[in-house]
């Protein structure tokens, strides 16, 4: 009886299977549409990992320091504004990528053997990641975080594990994709799962319909977000929360003096800026940095949210401070005056130290600094997120290195 059932059962499951799929049927569904769209998405996905992956050696370099570079100063500005395009691109590539298979999981019985439940595995693992991965990361942009686990840190977690699932995937898809990787497969070459539909006369045609709407997605993400950097078409960037050329100073604030709880401590006229090196503890008010030797430098601030802008920085090199503290080598150790956040405190290693376009920035485009923009001073280095521009300096630390 129970043998019975389960017959019935599984007929009853077949029957609304077939039903599904033929309400869902689209002449422009498979598996060349899923191949076709499915190299743009990977292309996307490979530049946010690559672009992502250099962010993350910059923010934690306590191991790959090595690998970050202070020139050309403008190399973090791009990598961070392909990684946001790509991202943002990749959106209208993946959903139309899903709407092309997703009806595969329609189809009765969902696993016939280990080999495919392990597949059927790795895709729900894909496409799982991937959408909280995109979703995540749009957020960010936006400085909204309603989850309670740490963004950065699960955000390049969950790169590894899309990467890894679609490795796993492509091999096991591999004879289909290479069978519908042009677009007509050579005299004699059969699809390994059997005849192809979509090679049809009006499949074909639907199908260019569906690549065209894609397209224009797409085209419409690389506008929205591309154009904030350029200043002739910015006003075309509508999925970007700043955009560069707007705010204090003629500069974007992301975290303003008030929201960091620093607006007292860093107007103080008491305000010292300490320099520590090894047991040597130096301090200089603005009246001493001004003292110290002077340079202006033409550098970038390169945002999280994909926004890059020059501006004029003026200041003491850093090198002049550290030397002037009895400093010779050595990485430092940055402190903001702010008492919590994830980057009241850096490291700075010694090729960005030493480097002599690095500034202990007093000025911004020959004004005195804003106090949103980390008066009384902050730190300006050339290849550098934004994020680590340490603002309201508090303390700079030398980890090794020094004449005593």
């Amino acid at each position: 009886m129970d043998r019975d059932s389960s017959r019935a059962g599984g007929r009853i499951a077949a029957a609304v299977s077939a039903r599904l799929l033929d309400a869902v049927h689209s002449p422009a569904r498979g598996t060349r549409l899923s191949v076709v769209i499915g190299r743009w998405l990977a292309l996307t996905f490979a530049l946010c990992l690559v672009t992502g992956f250099y962010s993350h050696l910059l923010q934690d370099p306590s191991t790959w320091a090595g690998v970050t570079f202070s020139r050309p100063v403008w190399l973090y500005g791009l990598t961070q504004t392909v990684h946001i395009v790509a991202g943002t691109v990749s959106i209208p590539l993946l959903l139309g990528k899903l709407w092309a298979v997703y009806p595969e999981l329609l189809r009765w019985p969902p696993v016939t053997s280990i080999l495919h439940a392990l597949e059927r595995a790795s895709i729900a693992v894909l496409v799982s990641a991937s959408l909280v991965e995109v979703a995540t990361g749009v957020i960010n942009t936006f400085e909204w975080y309603p989850w309670p686990f740490p963004f950065r840190e699960t955000h390049l977690a969950l790169a590894w594990v899309i990467l890894g699932s679609l490795l796993i995937h492509v091999a096991v898809k591999y004879p289909r994709i290479a069978a519908h990787w042009r677009r007509s497969r050579p005299a004699g070459t059969a699809d390994p799962a059997g005849p192809a539909p979509e090679d049809t006369h009006d499949a074909g045609r639907s199908r260019r319909r569906v690549l065209a709407l894609v397209a224009a997605g797409a085209v419409a993400a690389f506008v929205g977000t591309a154009s904030q950097n350029v200043p002739a078409v910015r006003d075309l960037a509508v999925f970007t929360p700043r955009r560069p050329g707007r705010g204090t100073q003629g500069l974007a604030v992301n975290r303003t003096a008030e929201a960091a709880g620093v607006a007292v401590p860093a107007g103080a006229p008491e305000w010292r800026l300490r320099v520590v090196v090894g047991d040597r503890v130096s301090e200089f008010g603005l009246a001493d940095l001004a003292a110290l030797p002077q340079a202006e430098h033409s550098l970038p601030i390169a945002c999280v949210e994909g926004w890059v802008q020059d501006a004029r920085w003026g200041g003491v090199p850093l090198t002049a401070l550290l030397e002037a503290a009895g400093a010779s080598a050595g990485d430092v150790v940055v402190e903001s005056l702010e008492r919590s956040g994830n980057y009241r405190m850096s490291i700075l290693p010694q090729h960005f130290a030493w480097d002599p376009l690095t500034l202990v920035a007093l000025r911004l485009e020959g004004e005195p600094l804003s106090l949103d923009h980390g008066f009384p001073a902050r730190l300006i280095a050339p290849g550098r997120p934004g994020v680590l521009q340490t603002k309201w300096l508090a303390e700079l630390r030398v980890i090794t290195g020094g004449r005593g």
